[in-house]
């Protein structure tokens, strides 16, 4: 958004901020003119917000969880794809025209040395006066909304949300913004990515809390703790919907030294009859491989190692409309210390 010469940046923020906080709730409503449910930028009331010197909303998208971790720990999966991350802000439905003049209202009404008139001149000159819109699109109410900037609120300091600084934009009912950030199913479908909550990657080991040089140790995940969630993301009163599901797929260990040997080799456990790795059985004799595990060579000493676990979770999306696919898989891991201890010989 270009601004008039000699008006400080912090001015700006400063005024947005004030009419957001003066004009009333109903001036930010996303919907209630627009017919037809299903329709694209029709909807439910939103709150506009000020996202830098620019007019966004706090977004309306909508999550619920299925499947669920019942523990208490959890968290949220990194894309195994370094190059790749859910987006952190996205463009929705948000103003009517009758909105977008009672936002710019407000924003004259900050009269504090004059800056509610400057800024409400420059969003007048885009809303108003035809650059590029006229009259607010006023003759335009309820066939369509000025779409708006949305940011996950996680990531709000991130740079990746400052990605959406366009001004709001008109988009009829019914017709598909040409915007790659316009909300869509699989942007939906990438922010419930974000939403799932995976449980903390807790492994059993066998022996339990401590282990000896050369001594194979058996690791293996609980059975019942594992199993795929799915995250919904939808956007009420538009049709737009995405569910995302995320399912166990590896386990791989990294024992934290150079000085072990891991089972498999790759350190990769597989699922295999819809569990990773295997409870030590009693009876079994102390050096049989395990399918999943680790050997340490040398002696942690007075310390411990640092073992890594990360569970990579396959990652995939629907949505209403039927369009869907594969996301890039996810990694979630714990770090656990284990002591291993020389094996003690016995003088004769």
């Amino acid at each position: 958004m270009s601004v008039r010469k000699g008006l400080p940046a912090r001015w700006i923020g400063a005024a947005l901020a004030m009419a957001v906080a003066l004009t009333p709730t109903g001036a930010y409503a996303g919907g209630g003119d627009t017919a037809g449910s299903g329709d694209i930028g029709s909807g439910q009331q939103s709150k506009g917000t000020r996202q830098g010197k620019n007019l966004g909303i706090e977004t309306r998208v909508r999550t619920t969880v299925e499947g669920g971790p019942k523990s208490a720990k959890t968290g949220m999966l990194t894309p195994a794809n370094s190059n790749w991350d859910p987006p952190a802000c996205w463009y929705e439905p948000a103003y009517a025209p009758k909105e977008i003049e009672a936002t710019v209202k407000a924003i004259r009404q900050v009269k504090m040395l004059g800056i509610g008139d400057i800024v409400g001149g420059v969003f007048d000159s885009y809303f108003k006066e035809g650059k590029p819109y006229k009259d607010y699109n006023l003759d335009k109410q309820g066939e369509g909304k000025f779409w708006a900037a949305a940011v996950d609120e996680k990531r709000k300091d991130e740079p990746e949300a400052k990605a959406c600084d366009r001004l709001p934009f008109w988009v009829e009912d019914g017709k598909p913004p040409k915007e790659p950030l316009a909300l869509t199913p699989r942007i939906l479908a990438e922010y419930a990515y974000s939403q799932l909550p995976v449980p903390d990657t807790a492994i059993e080991m066998a022996p339990e809390d401590e282990t000896k040089v050369n001594l194979p140790t058996w690791v293996w995940l609980d059975k019942a703790r594992f199993k795929k969630v799915s995250v919904t993301a939808s956007l009420p009163g538009t049709g737009l919907s995405a569910t995302t599901t995320a399912e166990p797929v590896s386990l791989r260990i990294e024992p934290g030294t150079g000085d072990a040997a891991t089972y498999p080799v790759s350190g990769e456990c597989p699922i295999e009859d819809g569990r990773i790795g295997t409870p030590r059985a009693k009876g079994t004799p102390a050096d049989t491989d395990p399918p999943c595990g680790v050997r340490y060579l040398r002696s942690s000493a007075d310390g411990s190692y640092a073992l890594r676990a990360t569970l990579t979770w396959e990652v995939s999306w629907t949505s209403t409309n039927g369009q869907g696919g594969d996301l890039p898989a996810g990694e979630f891991g714990t770090t656990q210390d284990v002591v291993v201890r020389e094996v003690q010989s016995v003088n004769r």
